[in-house]
């Protein structure tokens, strides 16, 4: 029964954050298409999620900065047959009579809402194109249809300290929702861990007539609502229908799941950082669950000795993707994207290097960003005096430095 109903299931994925503490970033590129991991983007693990549980009808609804990200998918996601139905396609805003871009995110989904008969969808899931992590989506599906909700929310403990940058659930011991706080100043806490609030991941399953009628009511208020799920169509919905919660990872309160919300810089830098431990929470080098991306044919990845001095090159506990190249340079904790180029007697620390960039000869860089195409001249030196870096570079209160895209160095 369940695979007809993966079939029967329409996906929206809401990809036109502009990203705003991501910046500069997503200066020129939308929030889902930042790079991760070296060379997936972050919106590859929501589709691979998706692709893994079943679901092969899947709109992402592009807004901001949307041109690589729609690239990305052009090239690197084509490959479901729509002869059969199945499809990964761009969906920006229409501009038909509203004549405007989406204004939240029920709002974007109501723009689109005639594709939900179009597809004669029974059940929709609402994803976001912005967070790290593996879920089968077809457990959370199977759990809503089983409890016959009118909607499903994904949830995960977060901290309480936290609950500021989070929906905030309460639930009775069965999972029904009881109330739904958005980005309170401090979440209620969960009976069964102190310290700990039940935070939504912004997943929703919805029953397909049951949402549609919501999105109409909520249209028709015009400029009275912020067309939000969170903000205005969940609330309304508590007490009124069966609203269900998920918790992502099952019922154990000790069980902790990897979910990373990368919203900010300082998150973003530290779960990429994570991946160069030993045994880093989520492993990409599972073949039971691979991240698929848009592969470029690069040569291998190279590491040598200085071509002047001779000196070996010394690389800890890094990321290097194809094309990379380090030549008789120091690596801690650091990631190389397809394409880069570290000179001789160059030391990286804890750094994320993007695609094309190049690394001079004699650069010492310490919790540093550097954005595509960028090249980092001879004997530059960042992380280290932030004062100094900050006078042309944002740096995060926690120190790290993000050098734009293609920035051109004029120390002259």
């Amino acid at each position: 029964m369940l695979t007809r109903d993966l079939q029967q299931t329409l996906v929206f994925l809401l990809a036109g954050g502009q990203g705003e503490r991501l910046q500069p970033l997503t200066k020129t590129r939308a929030k889902p298409a930042v790079p991760f991991g070296g060379c997936y983007r972050i919106i590859d693990f929501t589709l691979s999620n998706c692709i893994h549980s079943g679901l092969r009808r899947i709109h992402v609804l592009t807004q901001y900065q949307a041109r690589s990200l729609e690239e990305h998918l052009r090239f690197g996601w084509n490959f479901l047959p729509r002869r059969l139905e199945q499809f990964i396609s761009a969906r920006p805003p229409h501009y038909h009579p509203t004549q405007r871009w989406y204004r939240g995110t029920a709002d974007a989904i109501w723009q689109n809402v005639d594709e939900i008969a179009r597809a004669r969808a029974e059940t929709v899931l609402i994803l976001s194109g912005d967070q790290i992590y593996k879920m089968n989506y077809g457990h959370m599906i199977l759990e809503h249809l089983m409890n016959d909700a009118a909607v499903t929310i994904g949830a995960v403990p977060v901290p309480v300290e936290e609950s500021r940058r989070f929906g905030i659930l309460e639930c009775d011991e069965r999972g029904r929702v009881l109330s739904f706080q958005e980005k309170p100043a401090r979440g209620k806490e969960m009976p069964d861990r102190p310290g700990w609030c039940l935070g939504s991941m912004g997943i929703y399953v919805f029953k397909a007539d049951e949402m549609v009628r919501r999105l109409r009511e909520d249209a028709e208020l015009g400029d009275r609502s912020s067309h939000d799920f969170g903000k205005d169509i969940i609330p309304k919905m508590i007490g009124e229908v069966h609203v269900q919660v998920h918790r992502f990872g099952g019922d154990d309160p000790d069980q902790q799941p990897y979910w990373r919300d990368v919203g900010t810089i300082d998150a973003y830098f530290d779960a990429n950082i994570e991946l160069c431990g030993s045994a880093p929470e989520i492993n990409l080098y599972d073949r039971d669950w691979p991240i698929y991306t848009l592969w470029h044919n690069d040569p291998p990845a190279k590491i040598t000795s200085g071509g002047t001095t001779g000196a070996p090159a010394e690389v800890v506990d890094s990321l290097l993707c194809p094309g990379s190249m380090v030549e008789g340079a120091k690596l801690r904790r650091s990631i190389l994207s397809n394409l880069v180029h570290v000179g001789e007697g160059s030391v990286l620390e804890e750094s994320l290097v993007f695609r094309g960039a190049k690394i001079g000869r004699g650069c010492r860089l310490k919790r540093t960003i550097v954005d595509k195409w960028t090249v980092v001249p001879d004997g530059t030196v960042l992380g280290h005096d932030l004062e100094r870096d900050r006078q042309r570079f944002t740096v995060t209160e926690s120190g790290i430095v993000v050098v734009p895209r293609a920035y051109v160095f004029d120390d002259k």
